[in-house]
Parts: C-alpha cells; structure tokens; sequence
C-alpha cells in the first residue's frame, strides 16, 4: 500500500519539480537579458521561450547519462533507490527555489549531478553499515563516471566563460573602430 502511496509522492513531487525547473531556466535566459535591456520585452520572452523549447527538445539523453554514472543501481535495494529520488527531487525543488527567488544563475542538470551523487553516497553508506557489508563502498557510487562528469562540467564552464570572454572582446573592439 505504501509503495503507492510513494508513486503518488513522487509524481506531485515530478510536477513541481517540472515547474521549477523550467522556471529556472526560463530565469537564466532572461535575468541578464532583461537587465540589460537588448531587446524590447516581448522580443526576449519570445527568444527565451525558444531557448527553453530547444533544450527541452534536445536534452533527452542527459539525465540518463548522469542516472547511470553517478550511482550503481544494482548495489542498491528498491527502497533505498526510492530514498534516493525523493532525496533528490526535494533538494532540487529547493535548491532550484531559492536561486530562482534570488535571481542567481543555476544550472539544473548540475543540481541533479551533485544531487545524485549526495544522495547515492549518503544512502550507499547508510545501507553498507546497516547490513554490515564487506563490499568496499566505492562499488556503490561510480567515481570514475562521476569524476569524468564533474569534470565535463567544469570544462564547458571554462569553455563557454572563455569564449564569451572572447567574443565581447573582438564585438567592443569592433564598436570601437565604429
């Protein structure tokens, strides 16, 4: 009865979770835009809503790829990889909220990363001492993959902050010589 209960949970927790994130990323299209003001208002909500149409459209296989690298599935029991979805979808809902509220850039797909990663590890560790287990704990949480996509993260920061660095310096230097 309960696990029903728990599905039922999970789902008002999903659609909220929906919400914040596409609200989250709507904010990021449009905080910097808005301020300062490089196209009237109807111009960016416009923009920003293909933005948040594209990345809905073409993130299918992202949060697959960050499922089945941060924890192993198999180390862990039904109950405990349910423990770990609630975890995360209360932390985003959370985490997602109070950046929103503060108007500060996030990124969603991070958030989940280092969500499940918290989560897994806490539960993983939580489980192995409460049945005592022999196996080492690494096998519960797949470091490796982990660290390739923390990693990724960091770089596509370094990336986009170089090139935009890049671009705004060769657009001023342009006006410039206008």
């Amino acid at each position: 009865m309960w696990y029903e209960f728990l599905v039922f949970v999970l789902f008002c927790l999903a659609v909220i979770d929906l919400t914040v994130g596409v609200s989250n990323d709507a904010a990021n299209f449009l905080n910097s835009a808005i301020g300062s003001k490089v196209a009237p208002f109807k111009t960016i909500l416009i923009i920003a809503s293909i933005g948040v149409l594209a990345g809905a459209v073409s993130s299918e296989g992202m949060m697959e790829v960050a499922r089945k690298g941060v924890f192993v599935p198999s180390f862990f029991t039904f109950d405990n990889i349910m423990l770990v979805f609630v975890a995360v979808m209360l932390t985003d809902i959370i985490l997602l909220d109070f950046f929103n509220r503060l108007g500060l850039p996030t990124s969603t797909t991070v958030s989940i990363v280092f969500e499940l990663l918290g989560a897994g590890f806490i539960i993983g560790l939580l489980y192995s001492y409460q049945q005592n287990l022999d196996a080492e704990f690494s096998e519960f949480i797949n470091f490796a993959t982990a660290g390739k996509i923390i990693s990724g993260i960091f770089l596509s920061i370094l990336v986009a902050f170089s090139s935009g660095a890049l671009v705004q310096f060769v657009t001023r230097l342009l006006l410039r010589l206008i």
